[in-house]
């Protein structure tokens, strides 16, 4: 019988990297969700919203780069900023340079929300998925999302200032 007509299949260390890695990404959004939810009504996808805002010039993006930025549909990403928007923590507005765009701007209590939530973000992120590793298995967990980052898609995804924020 040949080989490549046999589907193929996953099993042994395949299939136990593959298990692990489906683990953490089914587990960890939800678990990302938690303390900002509790604190502050606010999910880590809307979380990343005003964190792109934060970190644009003046505070505002086009609405289709915060899409690429969040890796989200414009649909998706409307529906959550309209909640942001509810809050009073995000504004939109017609682009002034094209009337065809809607800018999105972080308002200074999006801002006041977002300095609050930051501390409670960043523990949650150290306590799940940094403080478990060595600092050798950092720069791998590192290494390895930028594969398979670069396996899925060529262009590159969100890459942080590396200058202290």
């Amino acid at each position: 019988m040949d080989d490549a007509s046999e589907p193929p299949v996953l099993s042994g260390d395949e299939l136990a990297t593959w298990a692990a890695l489906a683990t953490v990404l089914e587990w960890l959004p939800p678990a990302l969700d938690a303390a900002l939810v509790e604190g502050f009504e606010l999910t880590h996808f809307e979380y990343g919203i005003l964190f792109a805002l934060a970190d644009a010039p003046d505070h505002i993006l086009r609405m289709s780069a915060l899409a690429g930025y969040a890796n989200s549909s414009l649909s998706r990403l409307s529906r959550a900023v309209s909640r942001l928007e509810g809050r009073g923590w995000v504004q939109r507005s017609r682009d002034p340079s094209d009337g065809r765009s809607t800018l999105a701007a972080l308002t200074k209590s999006g801002l006041e929300v977002l300095d609050s939530a930051t501390p409670v973000h960043t523990q949650t992120v150290k306590e799940l998925v940094l403080d478990p590793l060595t600092t050798a298995q950092k720069r791998q967990l590192r290494g390895i999302s930028v594969r398979i980052q670069r396996a899925i898609r060529e262009k590159e995804g969100w890459q942080p200032d590396t200058a202290e924020r």
